[in-house]
């Protein structure tokens, strides 16, 4: 786990961040990632710097399903098991908690494989989405109109 401190989450602090993954991973090593979807990872600045660095590769979390992320799942564990069981007085307390949590975590850290393959993995949210979000229907006709998720916005995010 490598653990870094940015006040704002702009493609400027993205690309810093990218270069200290660049740095910390061998060489020989590719770079697989799973992100959300917020507007800095799509920015000009950030695909020309991953152009430049072929080894990083992408996953986007979809829009309506943030229950996925791999990143607040990270972060749930980081909060039970760390920062949540203290309190801190200031944010550098805070912070230092976090990098103390990392080292400890690092220490004895296992790969982690995935065990689904990615198309069966889309299939299950697709189930689980339509599930949720069930069909929006004209109230007119009564026809199928689509999902919640296929909406204008969610495919131009996708996009």
């Amino acid at each position: 786990m490598i653990t870094e401190f940015c006040p704002k989450h702009r493609p400027k602090e993205f690309i810093a961040l990218l270069n200290t993954l660049d740095g910390k991973v061998p060489p020989g090593l590719h770079v697989y990632g799973v992100l959300d979807n917020r507007d800095v990872h799509p920015a000009a600045r950030t695909q020309a710097w991953l152009r430049r660095h072929p080894r990083f590769h992408f996953h986007f979390t979809p829009m309506s399903s943030s229950w996925a992320s791999m990143v607040e799942g990270g972060l749930g564990h980081l909060e039970q098991h760390a920062p949540s069981r203290g309190s801190f007085k200031s944010v550098p307390e805070l912070k230092h908690a976090t990098l103390d949590f990392t080292e400890s975590s690092n220490s004895v850290a296992k790969p982690w494989t995935w065990t689904k393959d990615a198309p069966e993995i889309g299939r299950k949210i697709e189930k689980l989405r339509r599930r949720v979000f069930g069909p929006v229907i004209d109230p007119a006709t009564g026809a199928r109109m689509g999902y919640l998720s296929e909406t204008p916005h969610y495919r131009r995010r996708r996009a």
